[in-house]
């Protein structure tokens, strides 16, 4: 069997990662990995496959910098040429990206196989890029692996148990990639505090809106002043602070690979995010969680208190981390699968004909 795997962010990566090294266990499948170019800094792309032990993409198409339609556009015509090239069985997409959705249209009309890793998910916000992305390509997918019972439950509501696909509830590859490199993870010298905040902000929602951008930094300069703030700062978020001539009092490094973000998980006392893959990973490391957003697709976080919501109101997050820094939750209940879902996809992988 061939497998060709599409990935372009760091997300992607991580899960490409875990199940790279579980195809690799098979002599019976090949995989190829076609990275689209998606993030194309060193610290966003490069360094991911050098820490995490998997073989270089075949093919780097290097296509970034563009408007979701021209991205995403470009990505569609020239995955559609690789597929023509390389003939595989099943194309292998995971998450919500341009690269996602591209990959599962291009191979979908060459009436190849699509199994979306990460399927089911919904955060109810059609304004997010990333849900357009991730309806459109569960609708177009014949193999769903979801990552909790949540997942699979929306899309049953959906009505997909009439539509020609399969759904499993796999567990979260994410669980499994974090359980593996926690044991390889790397200390981060820049960061000597005993008790800090770790913080990454990135979503388009809040660093497109200068408002929203505003009023976060503004909150996270008033939390750093009791606890210390840890902010990796996107490339993209630092050129709109710039833009904007925000003053930032927090403790800014440069973007960073997943071990020593890891590291710093481990580290931490608290996570602050506008990413939902972040969100997640606290978790794994049994850290408690604000979320800079109104709505969340992993709602399992929140439903058992191991995750807070903020609207971007400067009270608002202040007052979020506050709670989140006295709620002592219960990390031991087995929301993702336990480490599982690699192993649990390819048993499901290697059925098809």
């Amino acid at each position: 069997m061939k497998i060709i795997t599409i990935v372009g962010a760091r997300p992607q990566f991580i899960k490409a990662a875990a199940l790279s090294r579980e195809i690799a266990k098979h002599k019976t499948i090949e995989e190829i990995i076609i990275h689209t170019g998606q993030h194309f800094d060193d610290n966003m792309s490069e360094v991911f496959f050098r820490e995490m032990e998997i073989p270089k993409p075949k093919y780097n198409l290097a296509i970034h910098s563009l408007n979701h339609g021209a991205m995403t556009g470009r990505m569609l015509e020239e995955i559609e040429k690789l597929l023509i090239i390389e003939k595989p069985n099943l194309l292998l997409v995971y998450g919500d990206t341009n690269s996602t959705l591209a990959g599962a249209l291009a191979a979908k009309k060459l009436h190849i196989k699509v199994a979306h890793v990460e399927a089911g998910l919904r955060s109810f916000n059609m304004e997010m890029p990333e849900e357009i992305n991730r309806i459109l390509t569960d609708r177009i997918s014949d193999f769903l692996f979801c990552p909790t019972q949540t997942a699979v439950d929306n899309l049953k509501k959906e009505g997909y148990e009439n539509i020609a696909c399969k759904i499993f509830r796999s567990g979260d590859v994410m669980q499994d990639a974090a359980n593996y490199y926690a044991l390889k993870s790397e200390k981060n010298t820049n960061i000597d505090y005993n008790n800090f905040i770790l913080c990454t902000l990135h979503r388009a929602e809040n660093t497109d809106d200068s408002k929203k951008l505003a009023i976060i930094i503004e909150a996270l300069n008033e939390i750093h002043k009791s606890t210390p703030v840890v902010l990796p700062l996107h490339p993209r978020t630092k050129k709109k602070i710039i833009d904007l001539n925000i003053a930032l009092k927090v403790k800014i490094i440069d973007p960073i690979g997943y071990l020593e973000m890891i590291d710093l998980l481990k580290r931490c006392s608290l996570v602050m995010t506008d990413s939902g893959g972040l969100q997640k990973e606290a978790y794994f490391f049994k850290k408690n969680c604000v979320t800079l957003r109104d709505q969340t697709e992993w709602v399992e976080l929140i439903n058992n208190d191991v995750n807070i919501l903020s609207k971007i109101d400067k009270e608002q997050i202040i007052n979020s981390v506050k709670v989140m820094q006295e709620r002592k939750p219960n990390f031991s209940i087995d929301l993702y699968g336990n480490g599982k879902a690699c192993e649990n996809i390819l048993n499901e992988l290697l059925k098809i004909n």
